[in-house]
């Protein structure tokens, strides 16, 4: 007689009419959508100022590689190594130096390469960068801040009323005023200016430390000596455009066009108008805007924090710095004997 099955044993399972399955793509084509979209990400991920000086000392690699006969995808740490000597040697600082390492281990890791300085045999490059910095490193050579004084007499130097010159007066007054990066400057939209009461309420959509967009507000005064608000109403009246980019290019014959200025053009822009005002246009670049604002602010008591609503500083150390600065003279221990 037949044994019965366990009672724990499943039941037989009847299969239905499989439903017909929906065409889809190869896997392959799949997983290569899926790559491009992981890698627009990281893309974006990085400061497209970063991406450009990465794409620039990359390519000057790789130019020395081939005037040298030597291979630059993949490099070995030697390789790197007598590179970043030839560079110390021609005069470019530690700091450059160190962000075309950067770069190139960038490059190697998105090639399926280990970087340079993370291979084993990466000790002789690292003795080579540290002897580097140790023989040409110094004090870090800061542009100066426009700090009131000197963007008052910057403004003062604009001559005329046409549509250049209250563009420039315009972002001389709204950089310093928000403290923005040049990059910054350039990516203002007319959507991310409100008009209020007592002055502006700027959005900056996106910078280089908000990696995630989530975007910050930031508030301007009316102003009494430099104006922000009433300069930025009289380019954006003169200029008449009703979206897109605040700030444009302009053609020689001071024609509105629809493109954005580049962050280069702004330093261009206040090295230009420093020289006007009769200072050193070397010592002033784009950042001398963003400065001033912490400079002046931090000489006029402001506290370390309420700069940094401003500034949007992650780490009030970069801020301390200029607080330290405008409170050297400041209750001195030797202001009563000496």
């Amino acid at each position: 007689m037949p044994r019965r099955p366990p009672a724990s044993a499943p039941h037989p399972v009847i299969a239905s009419p499989a439903a017909p399955i929906p065409h889809q793509p190869p896997l392959p084509a799949i997983l290569n959508a899926k790559i491009e979209q992981a890698a627009a990400y990281a893309r974006a991920a990085r400061a497209t100022a970063t991406r450009r000086a990465y794409d620039s000392d990359w390519a000057i690699f790789t130019a020395w590689c081939e005037a040298h006969g030597l291979i630059a995808l993949p490099a070995t740490p030697d390789v790197v190594a007598v590179f970043v000597s030839d560079q110390a040697v021609g005069g470019i600082n530690p700091a450059t130096i160190g962000r075309r390492v950067a770069a190139i281990g960038h490059h190697h890791r998105a090639h399926g390469y280990p970087a340079p300085t993370a291979q084993p045999d990466a000790g002789r490059l690292a003795e080579v960068l540290a002897g580097i910095r140790a023989e040409h490193g110094g004090a870090k050579r800061r542009k100066r801040p426009a700090d009131a004084a000197v963007l008052q007499a910057m403004l003062a130097a604009v001559e005329g009323d046409g549509l250049r010159a209250r563009r420039d007066r315009a972002i001389l007054a709204i950089g310093m005023a928000a403290a923005l990066r040049r990059s910054e400057i350039v990516a203002l939209a007319l959507d991310h200016v409100a008009l209020v009461p007592e002055g502006l309420r700027l959005t900056i959509a996106q910078s280089k430390t908000d990696r995630t967009g989530a975007g910050a507000v930031i508030a301007i005064p009316e102003g009494a000596r430099i104006r922000p608000k009433a300069l930025l109403l009289g380019w954006m009246a003169a200029a008449g455009h009703r979206d897109g980019p605040l700030f444009r290019r302009l053609t020689r014959k001071d024609a509105l066009t629809d493109a954005p200025m580049s962050d280069r053009a702004i330093a261009r822009l206040v090295q230009s108008h420093a020289a006007a005002a009769g200072y050193d246009p070397a010592l002033f670049g784009g950042h001398s805007l963003r400065a001033g604002f912490i400079t002046e602010g931090a000489a006029q008591g402001a506290t370390i924090f309420k700069l940094q609503e401003v500034s949007r500083h992650k780490s009030v150390q970069v801020l301390s710095d200029y607080v330290r600065d405008a409170d050297l003279f400041r209750d001195h221990a030797g202001a009563r004997f000496l």
